[in-house]
Formats: C-alpha cells, structure tokens, sequence
C-alpha cells in the first residue's frame, strides 16, 4: 500500500509548504483587492473632473499718450481761452513726428525768407581791419537766450544781410533758432526748437548765396535739409556711419562736403548722391574749412593729431596727396582758414593755438592755451573774426580770449591782446560763429544751452 505524500516529508518541509500556501492566497486577496480600489478610484476621479474653463478675455491695453509742449513741437501758442479748455477735455496728441518731418513755424520761415530775398545777389564781403574787438564788444542782459537743451555742439549766425538769426544744435539732436531782432515771435523770446535728429548736432550751414537753405548734420549719420517754403525739415542723405562736419563749397551752394568718419564725401544734392570719397586722415574729421579766394584749396583736421592742406584739383580717390601736414602733439579740433585766407589757425589739445602762414607753412606761431575742457564741455575752437588779426576762442573762466596776429613778411606774431568777461556770461563758451556781415556780432555757445550775442558798444 502506497503511503501518502505528504508522509515522506519531514516536519519542517510540511510546515515550509503550509506558509507557502498561506502566503500565495494572501497575495492573490491583496492583488484582488488592489485591482477593485484602483477601478473605484478611476471611475471617482472621472465623475468627479471639474470641466476646463476657457481662458479669460485679455484685458485691452491702455493708449499711452506722448505729451511735448508747443514750443517743442515748434508750434505757436494756443489761442484758445482758458474757459473753453476746461469746458472740454484736451484730446490726445498724436505721436511724435518721425526725425527730419518736424514742423516749423511759420512765422519763423517767414522772416528768413523775407530776410534773404531782401539780401543782394552778390552778398558783400565784410572785412573791418580797425575794429579794436577787446575795447568795442560788450554784451548786453537782453542778449542772452537759451536756445536748446544741454550741451550745444554747434552754432551757426545765418548770413542774412539785414538780420540776426543764430541756429544751434545740441548732444540731443535738437536745432534751435534765436530770431534777436524779434520779428519772428516764439512766445516772447524770439526761439525756436525742433528735434530733427537723432543724435548730436556736428554741424550747422548755410551759403550766403543760398541762405533760405539751412543744412544740418548729426553723429547718426544723418544730413536735414531746412525747408523753409514746406516750413518742415527734409532728410537728404543718411548713412551708417557719424558724421562730425559739414562744409559747403564757397562757389557751389549745392556741393556739400562731409566728414564721414575718416572719409571726406562730396555730396551733391542736385543729384541726391555721393559723387567723390577721398580718405584722409587716420581718425575722425572734425573739421572742414575752405581757402576764401582759392576754393579749390580746403583744411581738414583730424582727432589723429594733424591738420591737412589738400588741393582739389589734384586729389586722387585711392590714396591721396597732402598739400602739407601739420602735426600736433595731440587731436586737432579745428582747421580754419583767416578772412583773407593768408592764414590758417588751428586748435589742438595740446593746449596749444597755432597760426601758420599759408605762403609759407614754416612760418608759424604758437600760443599757449588751456584747452583741457573735459568730457562734460565741448572742445574749443578758435575761429576768425572780421580781420586778419583777432582770434576768438573760449576761456575755462567763462570769458572769451582775444588771440592778437600779426603777419609782416616773415614775421608772424601771436599774442594774447585781450579777455572779454561779463556778469552776463554765465557758462563757459566753447563754440563761436561770426556774423558774416554785421561786424562785431559774435555769438558763443555753451554747454548748458545759452547763446551769449556780444555786439559793439
């Protein structure tokens, strides 16, 4: 008879065998019970998912309103009533105009116009060699405006015969117009602010022969037309790179030369393009200035420390040839030639003025200045004044230096002759512009706006 199988094990095998069983029927009810809470949870979770909302309606964004007071938009004053603005409330203004479409006054084109279609076709040549500068100009307290905001850069006294109108450009790209005889009235100083540019106004020019033309330039690249029929400003060229001078030929209105960078560009407007680019110095150009009598011959001077006589007639687009160089110890600011154009002056940071004579370049001489002016100023510049003798540059004690010269043959001499100082000038001046034909009328700039008009006594 066969025993049982469990009776060939052993105590301890049954016993491993019994939890064995034990185990796998707590593992399936585990499992069993497992797999039901699962579905019950699914089937909760679904009966219970709250819907998706749809997102909520995006709120409209608010206008904002770019607000710039009448004189900054070179507009008039209102001529509504006081009453009448607080009945109804003011409308929202339109943006800003885009640079170069800013609107004039038309007051102000008015008397520019009526001023240069009064001036002869051949405007004089002014030149007064006994006018005594130091002991004649004085400036009067109605003789002071602030023209722009911040530094100017440039200034410029428009050659109309009959007129005083001085235009200055500031670091902000703003061109501001001081009508001084009062024609033209902007509230009740005779100014005028636009903001035709981007950036820092280099230069500000007219030709006497053109004068209703006023062209302006700017570090962005950009060249203004002032039109004064249109009574807007109108771009002309526009470039890449910065444009720190501006000089029109003295017997071609429409021919502007530029410094464009390194670069002297020939731009004619009749065509609306650059028709000749000669690269001349190994930095920035910072000035352009040209002979009075032999318009072919011009100056250029240059941040890489030189001054250079160029002669047109002989100048090659691929590298070319300097009448004469002269150097400096450092940048040279300006290059400007004298009214009979015997002379040339120049400006450096070597704290130095130096004057050579154009017949004769080793023929100089040298004035020690304090042109160390910083970053906050702009740069001095002497320029020439009616004669062959004065020089007028800015002094850091908010006065003005008379430089004296004296060419005699050979002999060029230079001396400090006189400072002119006011309690009116209240800023250092650093930039200066001749009346073309009101002799003794000079107007500076400084670097806080101001416009300072000395005239004779």
């Amino acid at each position: 008879m066969a025993s049982p199988p469990d009776a060939a094990l052993t105590d301890y095998e049954r016993l491993r065998e019994e939890n064995i069983r034990r185990n796998d029927a707590i593992l399936a009810s585990l499992r069993r019970k497992a797999s039901e809470l699962s579905a019950a949870i699914q089937s909760s979770s679904s009966s219970k998912r709250p819907k998706k909302q749809p997102p909520p309606p995006r709120a409209t964004p608010i206008p904002v309103v770019l607000r710039r007071s009448l004189r900054t938009r070179g507009l008039p004053p209102s001529t509504s009533t006081s009453s009448s603005s607080a009945a109804s409330p003011p409308a929202p203004e339109s943006p800003p105009e885009a640079p170069c479409s800013t609107r004039l006054s038309s007051s102000l084109a008015s008397a520019i116009l009526a001023a240069a279609s009064a001036s002869p076709a051949a405007p004089p040549t002014v030149r007064d060699d006994g006018f005594d500068a130091g002991a004649e100009l004085v400036l009067r307290p109605s003789h002071v405006r602030r023209v722009v905001p911040d530094r100017i850069l440039s200034v410029r006294v428009l050659p109309l015969v009959d007129r005083t109108v001085v235009a200055a450009g500031n670091k902000l790209g703003n061109v501001g117009f001081w009508d001084v005889d009062g024609g033209a009235v902007a509230g009740a100083d005779g100014v005028f602010e636009y903001l035709p540019h981007r950036g820092p106004v280099g230069a500000i020019v007219s030709h006497p022969a053109t004068p209703q033309k006023i062209y302006s330039c700017c570090y962005e690249g950009e060249i203004c037309l002032m039109d004064l029929e249109k009574e807007n400003f109108n771009m002309i060229y526009l470039t890449d790179y910065p444009i720190f001078s501006l000089c029109q030929a003295p017997n071609s209105p429409s021919s502007l030369y530029l410094a464009e960078g390194n670069d002297l560009k020939l731009f004619d407007e009749r065509m609306g393009k650059v028709s000749a680019t000669w690269n001349l110095h190994d930095n920035r150009i910072n000035s352009i200035d040209f002979h009075p009598e032999n318009t072919y011959m011009l100056a250029t001077s240059s941040t890489d420390g030189t001054a250079c006589m160029w002669d047109l007639r002989n100048m090659k687009e691929k590298e070319p040839e300097s009448l004469k160089v002269l150097e400096h110890g450092r940048s040279v600011q300006s290059a400007y030639f004298s009214p009979s154009g015997r002379m040339v002056a120049t400006t450096s940071l070597d704290d130095t003025v130096r004057i050579f004579s154009v017949d004769d370049f080793g023929n100089s001489s040298i004035m020690k200045h304090n042109n160390k002016t910083g970053r906050w100023l702009s740069t001095f510049k002497a320029i020439w004044g009616w004669n062959d003798t004065d020089l007028f540059i800015g002094n850091m004690a908010r006065a003005i230096d008379i430089i004296l010269v004296d060419l005699n043959g050979s002999s060029l001499l230079a001396m400090n002759n006189a400072r002119l100082k006011s309690e009116h000038m209240t800023a250092i001046p650093g930039r200066f512009s001749a009346h073309p034909y009101k002799v003794g009328h000079l107007a500076c700039a400084s670097s806080g706006g101001k416009v300072f008009l000395w005239t004779r006594a």
